[in-house]
């Protein structure tokens, strides 16, 4: 098996005559130890099914093909989706049967656009939707039970943050309602062309056993919403528009256990899914 180094993605991308966009945030990694990296750290088995979000030119996917059952790309840009099967035959014939290649905008993938049902994700993500993707995802397909995604080191820090970190916010509870998550690692500017502006972060999650409430979720994640609006306001202001009252907010604060004059960075998924079940 080849992997794409410099000069190959170089190759690819004047064959396509591809210039990369940031509004598809197209950042080509072109180092195959950072790719090997990310496939060690996303502790895939032979048995996983793999979604594989943006290949681009296929630097990742190249490096997945071997350990796993099958790997199912999303790639938005039909000339991209169309070369990546040529490229994979091209460079490792022995694994190109198990690449399922899917062209659709990962924002509206649904089960039943999908060849097979994944297990894990593994992606280099735009650095603009990291997030969306990842939660659209967690929601849509019950199967995944486990990620590793490469992001801006920014986000990265967001997703994995815990309760009373200054960076704990949104993305980070709304991620913890599906999965338990943590750093994985850092990545340099210079294993991309075009180099973005800012480094990148890997980050591994695995989905909780069982869901953590039956509270809706929707719910739920308006209340993290309101409650991260206005970050240097208490839940008793933060939540009022929510609840409809400052009144209303101390009452079903104090059925939830949960002091009104807090913020909402202090407060846990579970303190979040407390008050949404009261």
């Amino acid at each position: 098996m080849s992997l794409l180094g410099p000069v190959e993605v170089r190759r690819l991308a004047e064959e396509l005559d591809i210039r990369p966009t940031k509004k598809l945030g197209q950042n080509f990694v072109h180092d195959p130890n950072t790719v090997r990296k990310i496939v060690t750290a996303a502790e895939l088995d032979e048995n996983d099914i793999v979604l594989e979000v943006g290949p681009g030119l296929g630097s990742l996917t190249l490096a997945l093909l071997p350990n796993a059952q099958q790997v199912v790309a999303v790639e938005i840009d039909p000339p991209l989706a169309q070369r990546l099967p040529q490229t994979v035959s091209e460079m490792d014939p022995e694994n190109a049967a198990k690449l399922h290649v899917v062209l659709k905008d990962a924002m509206k993938v649904t089960q039943k656009d999908l060849p097979a049902q994944p297990t894990a994700i593994v992606a280099n993500l735009p650095y603009n939707v990291a997030v969306p993707v990842v939660l659209h995802l967690l929601s849509e397909l019950p199967t995944l039970q486990k990620g590793l995604v490469m992001v801006q080191a920014e986000v990265a820090d967001r997703m994995a943050a815990k309760p009373g970190n200054k960076i704990y916010g949104v993305p980070s509870v709304k991620l913890a309602w599906y999965a338990e998550a943590k750093k994985a690692g850092s990545i340099g500017k210079n294993v991309f062309w075009p180099a973005p502006n800012v480094d990148s972060g890997l980050v591994w999650f695995q989905r909780h056993e069982k869901p953590l409430s039956t509270v809706d979720r929707k719910r739920l994640f308006q209340i993290v919403d309101a409650a991260f609006a206005q970050r240097r306001k208490t839940l008793r202001a933060a939540l009022k528009g929510w609840a409809g009252s400052a009144e209303k907010v101390d009452e079903l604060l104090q059925k939830a256990g949960i002091d009104p004059q807090q913020r909402g960075e202090q407060l846990s998924v579970i303190d979040f899914i407390r008050i949404a079940e009261v």
